[in-house]
């Protein structure tokens, strides 16, 4: 089992900024794919951004490519997330999961093979 807590949520302008962080416990940082996901209100749940195996390589779905970064802190067992350039569609609940490789790329973005979930952040994007 792996124990997953996402902090750096909040409110924002657009255009604005954020840097989500999932803190990681119960498990041997690097050794699992760690993805964001978020969901808005009467939306499926949607992959963001994946990190792989010791940050080998990032993921991003084509909707934040060249606006959210992932990335590992070098010190602890944190994955960021890095929001840039934020817009209305950007408002959802993020969540941040692990899930166990090897991963085909058609996989990375499917919640079913995410096995732990944090409890989410919430992050709201004005206009």
């Amino acid at each position: 089992q792996v124990q997953l807590l996402e902090s750096g949520g909040g409110s924002v302008q657009a255009g604005g900024s954020l840097r989500l962080s999932c803190a990681a416990s119960g498990y041997t940082y690097g050794r699992y794919y760690i993805g964001w996901f978020r969901q808005a209100p009467g939306k499926e749940r949607e992959g963001v951004a994946v990190l792989g195996t010791d940050g080998r390589f990032t993921y991003y779905a084509d909707s934040v490519k060249g606006r959210f970064s992932i990335s590992q802190a070098n010190a602890q067992a944190t994955v960021n997330l890095q929001m840039n350039s934020l817009k209305r569609d950007d408002t959802a609940m993020y969540y941040c999961a692990a899930a166990a490789p090897p991963l085909p790329v058609r996989f990375l973005f499917d919640v079913n093979k995410y096995n732990d979930w944090g409890p989410g952040t919430q992050v709201t994007v004005s206009s």
